[in-house]
């Protein structure tokens, strides 16, 4: 499948100032699988993988395969913001990658998004995949999960190996409890990512050329890839970008090295680090958005539901999620990023979110509605019919969902007296967005198309 369209916002390429070329350094873990799912998924046996997806991969050409890999694991010193050192060697590990890649080369664009995975505070998801997956598939990526820190596989009740002791019951990455603090993690990424770019044995990629792994992570991940980074890629020189989201301490500037980060109202809110745009370095915060938006939590529910586990995302939380659809931000961004690396195309510059005191707290700025000022505006605040913003309360994930209030009908009456009037305006913000290069043009007609049928403008 021949790429089309720009793509995504954390990555970071592998030409690093200090980074020797692929040299084979990194050895191949032994790859087993595909691990065959015994059950339907909801069985309670939990014999198939974690939060397998619900939507049907073979109609869109996909499939979803889980692999185990071993190996022997580094631990690292890695000194702030410099090139890290091995402590010691030889610590053994067993984890697993799931993979979703298309069925067919023709489909495949080449790009592998490798995400380690993020944790919830007691589990993993995939990220990425829930976000995006229907960009994902359009444009022919392939999606690769790795089970790379403690809590996730190791958490009593809802880790990997409590979840599925049947399942997962082998897995380890502390070395039998004594590296407790994910200093395996940056091996397991570099091994996975040798294991997908130039296999020995098993092929998790089932044959498809891969011309490029993306490394991408959310919250704690994003923090732990962004250390990785810094100390540990300059010495594997393997992944070709990093995606950040929602998290990444400071970054090295002395690498050359592309890197996209994505942050949601959200994460503004709560103190992000800011650090500015550069000739390799771009920074994206989307107004409105919570980091677990009402479309990602309803995904998260039904798999938590489907999976019995506990959920942490809530519905009594002080108002409702967010409805600004961050995924949009994330798609047009991954297309980006796979072109500033390939093409060596620089991404658009985005607004900041502009903020009244830095805190803590933070303060954002807002206008009268109470809609946060600057950012990257999507159609949906460009034009609003509710106050969306990155905060709320309540317990669990309430903080981290944004909230939603709608506009009553005296004010939509006012902004919008009739339908096409609202309709002409989401067109035109629309086609900004795109023309800005925010807004991917499959996402610019869902835009479009739920204008037209809304009820806005017809009270």
């Amino acid at each position: 499948m021949k790429y089309r369209i720009p793509v995504l916002m954390c990555l970071v390429s592998s030409a690093a100032i200090s980074q020797p070329a692929r040299t084979g350094a990194v050895p191949n873990p032994k790859v087993t699988g595909p691990i065959p799912a015994t059950v339907q998924p909801g069985d309670p046996s939990h014999d198939y993988p974690f939060l397998t997806p619900i939507l049907d991969l073979p109609s869109h050409g996909y499939v979803e395969e889980e692999f185990f890999l071993e190996g022997t694991a580094n631990r690292y010193n890695t000194p702030p913001l410099a090139t890290g050192s091995i402590l010691d060697s030889g610590h053994p590990y067993r984890t697993r990658m799931v993979v979703h890649r298309p069925m067919s080369e023709d489909q495949f664009n080449g790009s592998v998004v490798m995400e380690l995975q993020t944790i919830g505070p007691d589990y993993e998801h995939d990220a990425f995949w829930q976000q995006s997956h229907d960009h994902l598939m359009r444009r022919g990526y392939a999606w690769v999960g790795v089970s790379g820190l403690r809590i996730g596989v190791h958490k009593s009740v809802t880790g990997l190996k409590a979840w599925s002791p049947t399942r997962y019951g082998s897995l380890d990455i502390t070395d039998n409890g004594t590296v407790m603090d994910d200093g395996l993690s940056y091996d397991i990424v570099s091994q996975a990512a040798q294991a997908i770019r130039s296999p020995q044995g098993v092929d998790p990629m089932g044959g498809l050329r891969v011309e490029r792994v993306l490394a991408a992570g959310g919250v704690a991940a994003a923090n732990r890839l962004a250390l990785y980074h810094n100390s540990i890629h300059p010495l594997a020189g393997l992944i070709d970008a990093f995606l950040l989201a929602a998290g990444g301490g400071q970054l090295r500037t002395d690498l050359d090295v592309k890197v996209v980060k994505f942050l949601t109202e959200t994460d503004v809110s709560q103190g992000a680090l800011r650090e500015p745009d550069s000739d390799h370095f771009r920074r994206y915060e989307l107004t409105g958005t919570g980091r677990i938006d009402y479309y990602f939590s309803r995904q998260l529910l039904s798999l938590f539901n489907r999976d019995n586990v506990p959920p942490q995302v809530r519905d009594d939380c002080q108002y409702p999620s967010s409805r600004i659809p961050a995924r949009f931000g994330v798609d047009a961004a991954l297309d980006h990023a796979v072109r500033w690396v390939r093409d060596n195309v620089q991404p658009p510059t985005g607004s900041e979110i502009q903020l009244l005191a830095l805190g803590p707290p933070v303060v954002i700025a807002r206008d009268s509605s109470g809609i946060a000022l600057g950012g990257i505006r999507l159609p949906q605040v460009a034009v609003p019919t509710a106050v969306n913003t990155g905060v709320n309360t309540g317990p669990g994930f309430c903080p981290a969902g944004g909230s939603f209030q709608p506009f009553d009908n005296v004010t939509l009456r006012l902004l919008y007296p009739d339908q096409m009037t609202y309709v002409i305006q989401v067109i035109q913000a629309t086609l900004d967005s795109v023309k800005a290069g925010f807004l991917v043009p499959e996402d610019a007609a869902e835009t479009i198309t739920e204008s037209v049928y809304s009820s806005i403008g017809r009270q």
